[in-house]
């Protein structure tokens, strides 16, 4: 069970008693007790998503010998958290992840009209030809491809591919007990256009 444990907040960073009591509800199976874990989160972090996070940190990442860097900014609820050591390798993970999958935007609400009425408009030229019934689920499908290309908070973690970034984020405010939001960030590559 303590191996279990061990493995279990390695892969969420939950608490001890957490972890212990999601792999007894789970009856040991590691997989269940990270659903169960990703739940518990996705609805602490509701709770804590009103409250203002005006703090945190900028981080700066240089990557590739100097060929890439990224700026992010995360915010958390208070200083003291800002410095504690967690946040800080979660904002180390973030900027690697930033680097390597090049998102364009933080989370959905931030694409533009415009592009993702035009993103649709391309989805569209492409499935025309399948049947009426399938085109709605066919376009959701390739949509959400388009999400987790292009949106940090839907991309799949580059250090783990069993989760995505939004659900290392809930873990991050479950074990801190702040609200955390990821503000902004910049991603510049040597030679590419900008």
């Amino acid at each position: 069970m303590i191996d279990a444990i061990k493995k279990l907040r390695e892969k969420t960073n939950a608490g001890i008693m957490d972890c212990k009591k999601a792999l007894k509800d789970a009856k040991g199976n590691i997989e269940k007790a990270i659903e169960i874990l990703r739940k518990k989160g996705i609805k602490l972090a509701s709770e804590k998503s009103s409250r203002v996070a005006k703090e945190g940190r900028i981080e700066s990442y240089i990557h590739a010998n100097g060929r890439i860097g990224v700026l992010v900014e995360v915010n958390c609820e208070t200083d003291f958290v800002g410095r504690n050591e967690n946040f800080r390798a979660f904002l180390k993970d973030i900027s690697m992840q930033i680097a390597a999958a090049r998102p364009k935007y933080v989370k959905r609400e931030d694409i533009p009209k415009k592009v993702l009425d035009k993103e649709k408009e391309i989805l569209h030229a492409t499935i025309k030809n399948k049947p009426k019934n399938a085109l709605e689920k066919i376009l959701s499908g390739k949509l959400e491809k388009f999400y987790e290309e292009n949106v940090l908070l839907d991309q799949v973690f580059v250090k783990d591919q069993k989760i995505k970034i939004k659900d290392l984020l809930h873990f991050l405010i479950v074990k801190i007990g702040e609200n955390i939001v990821i503000r902004r960030f910049s991603r510049y590559q040597l030679g590419e256009e900008a």
